[in-house]
Formats: C-alpha cells, structure tokens, sequence
C-alpha cells in the first residue's frame, strides 16, 4: 500500500514516520509514505496556493486548480482521495479498516480558512475529521489516519490478533446499540502496587473465565466512560 501526503508542510512529516511500527512496517515493504508539497503546484513566482473568499470573511481558501493539479499529477487510477477536514465525517476504527484495503491512497491536509468547494465536489471521495475541535491544519489528522491503517496492514504487527481485541474492534462484544467498545483494563507486574493487587481472575489461569471477567471489563468501561456507545446519555 502506499500512501500519499499532499501538505504545504513537509518537514512535519519525516520524524513521525520514521519510528516503531511505521518504520517496520516500511523495511518489510509493506507500505510506502510519500510527502508532496503542495506549494510546488502554486502560481505564479510567489507560488500562491490560496486566494480570498468569494463573499467575504477571515481567512484564505486553497485554490481549486492548483489542488487539481497536484492530484492529477501523482493520482494513478486506484487511488483514494481521503481530505481532512473538521467538517468531515468523524473517524472510525471501521474507516480504517476500510482505507486499509486500499491500493493507494492520497490524504489531502486541509489548512487556512478551507478548500474550494469545487475541488471537493469533484476530487474527494471521503472527507474525515478525527473529532469535535479545530486544528490549525490536517498534518496531525493525516498522521493519525495513516498510523491507525498501517497497523492494521497484514504482516505489521507481530501478533495479527493484537488489533483485534482493541478498543471499537471486538464484534463480540456489541450489544443491540452499540458499534463501538472500550477495550478492557490491563495489568502486568508487580502484582501489587501501592495497595492495588491484580484481579484474582488474571492470575488463575483459566482463560474462559479470563474472557468473560474481559468481556464483562470492556462494557462496563464503556459504560461509564462512553456511555453514547452503548445507546445511553452521559450523566
């Protein structure tokens, strides 16, 4: 899979991934990164990128021809097209996995005031946001979508079933409302520590009822943290 950054920021870039599992994941050739700089598409001598809004406001707008630009010279025919935006759809565990199935993919990092509505309409296949707040612009957003589909790549982790049992990916644990559970708590030596010892059961032994006490651990942490998951108002 390769994936393709468009940003006016580059230099952001090469020391996140670059690091534990992206790195590995890109030795094994299990994933290619590409950072492209959006502001070698720009015109004119200053390369200008973005323009005032037509009717007035704060802000400055990408530009339309110069995003198309951009992506019709590095868009091959299997590619996604995926913008982040604080307006986009909010991102999920689901959304990963389905990005992660993709060929190639380009993650277009929104910035200033926003992107031409044109570009969008025609362009995109997919606008995320990764939640309820404003960023200054889509570099960080873009790194969090690409972390969370590489993991998720075949071959990347160790131990393929470690991603499975994550917070929002165990099928088995959802309930009639619900799509989305708090992973379950988790404990490692000492055995005690400052008066807290570990629950009895993860010590036993038996792995069914490890499972059940887990099981039984992700909901109730879902309940009280994310109730909304579960269908239920937040107190």
């Amino acid at each position: 899979m390769k994936i393709i950054f468009l940003t006016l920021f580059p230099e952001i870039f090469p020391a996140f991934l670059n690091f534990s599992i992206l790195k590995r994941a890109q030795e094994k050739g299990l994933i290619e990164f590409e950072v492209v700089n959006l502001r070698d598409f720009g015109l004119g001598v200053h390369k200008n990128v973005d323009d005032r809004p037509y009717g007035g406001g704060a802000g400055m707008v990408l530009k339309a021809d110069v995003l198309s630009s951009a992506v019709s010279k590095i868009k091959t025919r299997n590619t996604r097209i995926v913008l982040t935006s604080a307006s986009g759809t909010p991102y999920i565990q689901k959304t990963a996995r389905i990005l992660s199935g993709d060929k190639d993919l380009i993650i277009i990092c929104g910035h200033y005031e926003g992107i031409d509505e044109r570009f969008i309409e025609k362009y995109v296949d997919m606008e995320i946001s990764i939640g309820d707040y404003v960023l200054t612009g889509g570099e960080l957003p873009a790194l969090v979508i690409a972390d969370s589909i590489t993991r998720l790549l075949p071959g990347v982790l160790k131990k393929p079933e470690a991603s499975e049992n994550e917070s929002f990916s165990d099928p088995s644990l959802l309930t009639p409302h619900s799509s989305l559970l708090l992973e379950y708590p988790h404990y490692t030596r000492p055995e005690e520590f400052e008066g807290i010892n570990v629950p009895e059961v993860l010590l036993s032994g038996n792995h069914k009822e490890i499972e059940l006490w887990r099981k039984q651990k992700s909901l109730e942490k879902t309940k009280k943290i994310r109730p909304d998951l579960l269908g239920l108002k937040r107190v």
